[in-house]
């Protein structure tokens, strides 16, 4: 990989533990013994650059891990294992990305202003200009778990363009809304590109993918199928659809499923030796490749799960509040039942002075 580039992604891997309860997701967080949690690869080792000033198009089946790569790219959620380098602001445009239903629409443009550094008085002399593209008329005003998922789309890229991100971020933002606020925003992307800003833009729409991408990935079912030129990988794309649709309805299941059970079954230590491997061959007067590739794994991963150190003292922490919880219910002082702790589970006596009890029988 070069470094002249705007993004680049390595080796990133995204895993989500598949708990039936949200109980069973608490228990397996506080859990100091090892225990099997099913597991779901949604990406499964993506390697990608993206240049400055470039157009990437990520195209792919639903469920094939496309979201889950530009909300890695944005930061909004972390990547499990590999390296993420974003150089620059970015802003994602995705229905609900960003948008907090309990606030109205104007309170959502000066939240979402704020939190990318600008100050009251830009978010005030922009506000109009946010208001009129978005065009969402006096809904505005309302909370925005009123509106229709074209109304948030529609508010969330005014809010995103009018920002100026050095990056910008769409997905599938532009398949809801009519033909007047989608040639608004075709407009805005192309002034975008002429400004030489950086784009990933996510859609099932091909048609799209050709008028704006100028190179595209193929994400499927979490491997990285293809990237290139965007008239090559549509292409074979939509080769690929049409001998999908082709098939029976039993085929289509069974290739889905099987690609999913890949996902399940997908070994991340066995990818890292086929890493270190393949680095091993590539370098094979460094000496220090398995450290190395073990460092660009996880260096700059942060962890979803708690150590069992941390699990450890978590508990004795809990220990010592629920002790500290009964001591306050009965009464007693501290001192005093540290004196004699029996006093906490014998409510017919009574503490009257240091190592002195009164029966109350």
């Amino acid at each position: 990989m070069t470094t002249d580039y705007k993004i680049k992604v390595q080796n990133v891997t995204k895993e989500f533990d598949l708990f039936k309860t949200r109980s069973d997701q608490l228990k397996a967080f506080f859990s100091i013994t090892h225990r099997e949690i099913p597991e779901f690869w949604a990406l499964k080792g993506i390697s990608l650059e993206v240049n400055p000033g470039e157009t990437l198009g990520l195209i792919g089946v639903n469920g094939s891990g496309k979201s889950t790569l530009s909300n890695i790219i944005s930061g909004v959620i972390p990547q499990t294992t590999g390296v993420v380098d974003v150089r620059g602001d970015t802003s994602i445009v995705a229905i609900n990305s960003g948008l907090r239903g309990q606030l109205t629409g104007l309170e959502n443009i000066r939240l979402k202003a704020l939190m990318m550094g600008m100050t009251n008085h830009q978010i005030d002399d922009m506000l109009d200009s946010i208001v009129a593209f978005a065009d969402i008329g006096d809904f505005v005003y309302q909370p925005v778990k009123s509106y229709s998922s074209g109304m948030k789309s529609r508010l969330g890229f005014a809010i995103a363009v009018h920002i100026n991100p050095d990056i910008l971020i769409i997905d599938e933002a532009l398949s809801v809304g009519d033909d007047t606020f989608y040639q608004k925003c075709v407009e805005k992307i192309k002034e975008f590109k002429s400004q030489g800003k950086t784009i990933i833009f996510v859609s099932h729409s091909l048609k799209q993918i050709e008028m704006i991408c100028d190179r595209v990935a193929w994400i499927q079912y979490g491997d990285l199928k293809k990237v290139g030129s965007t008239e090559e990988v549509v292409s074979e794309y939509r080769d690929f659809i049409k001998w999908f649709k082709a098939l029976s309805k039993k085929d289509k299941h069974k290739y889905q499923t099987d690609a999913k059970e890949r996902q399940k079954a997908f070994d991340i230590k066995a990818y890292q030796e086929k890493v270190t491997a393949e680095r091993q061959k590539a370098e094979p007067d460094n000496n220090h490749v398995a450290r190395d590739v073990q460092k660009d794994f996880y260096s700059g991963v942060i962890s979803e799960t708690m150590p069992w150190r941390t699990r450890i003292f978590s508990g004795l922490v809990a220990i010592a509040v629920v002790f500290l919880m009964l001591v306050n219910i009965s009464g007693h002082s501290l001192s005093g039942v540290l004196h004699q702790p029996s006093q906490i589970f014998h409510p017919t006596s009574t503490l009257v002075g240091p190592g002195v009890t009164k029966s109350t029988k």
